[in-house]
């Protein structure tokens, strides 16, 4: 973050918490010039510092109220069964986040559906088609307690 400055660091936590503010609006919040600002906004983009900026849908509106989280074993540990498994998952919509992890598992997956009986179609429809998997173990989550929260910095 060497390259960051107070003001680098104000921006980001404003489009942080409220990506759709003017860059008027957001000059003001973090008290530089509208083109300054935009000059800094720009170049946080350029440098890849902001990946994009979207819009959180509520999940409940468009019939997609129960998350699931996956844990998968894959049959060998090998770079090419990662690689597989890694392209494939990266082709299923319906997965939000796949994390290579350490641990019982070697993925965690994170996925939303509208109900168990949905859940139960992509399970047998799409997941356990996966390439290179031993094991899926389910877990639907009772009450998301925090969901992208900002970056603590």
């Amino acid at each position: 973050m060497s390259e960051l400055d107070k003001i680098d660091l104000k921006i980001l936590r404003e489009l942080q918490n409220n990506g759709r503010l003017s860059n008027a609006e957001l000059a003001e919040l973090v008290n530089v010039s509208a083109a300054t600002c935009h000059r800094r906004t720009q170049r946080l983009f350029e440098k890849k510092f902001i990946d994009s900026v979207q819009a959180n849908i509520k999940p409940s509106a468009v019939n997609l109220g129960a998350v699931v989280m996956v844990g998968v074993v894959l049959d060998r540990s090998t770079p090419e069964s990662f690689e597989n498994f890694e392209r494939a998952i990266k082709k299923l919509s319906i997965v939000l986040s796949c994390f290579l992890v350490a641990g019982e598992y070697d993925y965690l997956l994170k996925i939303r559906v509208k109900d168990m009986t949905d859940f139960n179609k992509l399970h047998s429809d799409k997941l356990l088609a996966l390439p290179e998997v031993r094991q899926l173990r389910t877990y639907f989550v009772m009450k998301e307690v925090v969901d992208n929260a900002p970056l603590p910095f």
